[in-house]
């Protein structure tokens, strides 16, 4: 009796943990990429955001991220218009995404393009190459306060330098410290070059004062103690070769201004979706061949999920905003 009434016990228990176990009438599974996913990368085969777009299909499919094949699309021209409008007409929502950075944010605010963010879905922030400021070794600016001093005192008489664009983010970086410390934004000098090497060798060849770049552009004449690193625009001291720099707020300038790395995707990309790709995002800049790169390239593996990315953005529109408005380029 005793063994009977044990059976008929364990029964009942099977048969409640079966229930348990059953689908409960009317919920979706998960979802799941239903055909191949697409990158698409608004600059050239080879640039920095090809390459950076060609590691996320890597990593991806070689450590089974996802589970269908990833492709990479370049989408070249119109200052990165091309790829974003290329995603826009997109209607097969969570299977393609845009590998893009704050021109996604600037094309709108110079008038380039009428489409914003906003008629996007923000997906994820994957990395930041910050601005740094650098100098000739034999320069009398030895510092971030040498240079404030010299803007305070005349902004025009300062010749900076960069790559590639007027209104980029190391134009950017550089009227975020003039306005910061009250110069007359308008009056700075500015020359721009095709590449961040042109930038790096017209600082050398003592044709411009001051550089804006990333940082992987100028650390190794940093090293050979050609150059000098005066200021990282980050909000806090970065690691690595970058860590003896002083950040501008260590300065006493309130200036921060980085080459973000966004991942978009198109509107209409459902929570659901969203849930899926936040995982493998996460995932992804927690392997090791990633976070190599990121330190091959000075880049920092910083991390933002679908939520904060929106966040940032509504946050970095309105600061590049008012930086642009400044220096006169803002349309808006």
């Amino acid at each position: 009796m005793k063994s009977r009434s044990r059976s008929r016990a364990c029964q009942t228990i099977a048969l409640a943990l079966s229930w348990l176990a059953w689908p409960v009438m009317g919920a979706s599974p998960a979802w799941q990429p239903e055909r191949n996913v697409e990158l698409i990368i608004p600059t050239a085969a080879g640039s920095g955001s090809d390459r950076t777009g060609r590691l996320i299909q890597s990593l991806m499919q070689d450590k089974k991220l996802v589970e269908r094949p990833v492709t990479v699309v370049n989408k070249p021209g119109g200052g990165g218009t091309i790829g974003l409008v290329y995603l826009t007409q997109q209607t097969d929502a969570g299977h393609h995404f845009l590998v893009t950075s704050p021109t996604l944010l600037t094309n709108h605010i110079l008038g380039k393009t009428t489409v914003t963010y906003r008629d996007l879905t923000p997906v994820a922030v994957i990395g930041a190459d910050f601005v740094v400021f650098s100098v000739r070794a034999d320069s009398p600016i030895k510092t971030g306060a040498d240079l404030v001093a010299r803007l305070k005192k005349d902004a025009g008489g300062v010749n900076f330098a960069l790559a590639n664009a007027l209104g980029n983010h190391n134009h950017i970086a550089i009227g975020e410290v003039a306005r910061a410390v009250g110069a007359d934004i308008k009056a700075l000098k500015v020359v721009v070059f095709n590449s961040s090497g042109q930038v790096a060798t017209s600082l050398l060849g003592g044709h411009v004062d001051v550089i804006a770049s990333p940082a992987s552009q100028v650390v190794q004449h940093a090293e050979s103690e050609k150059m000098r690193i005066i200021a990282v625009a980050s909000g806090e001291r970065l690691s690595g070769a970058l860590a003896l720099v002083p950040t501008w707020k260590e300065q006493g300038v309130p200036a921060v201004s980085a080459n973000w790395r966004n991942v978009m995707a198109a509107k209409g990309t459902s929570a659901a979706q969203l849930a899926y790709w936040d995982g493998v995002f996460a995932r992804l800049v927690q392997q090791p061949e990633w976070k190599k790169a990121a330190d091959a390239t000075l880049t920092e593996n910083i991390y933002l999920n679908s939520a904060d990315t929106r966040k940032q953005l509504d946050q970095l529109y309105e600061q590049l905003t008012q930086t642009l408005r400044a220096l006169g380029l803002a349309k808006l």
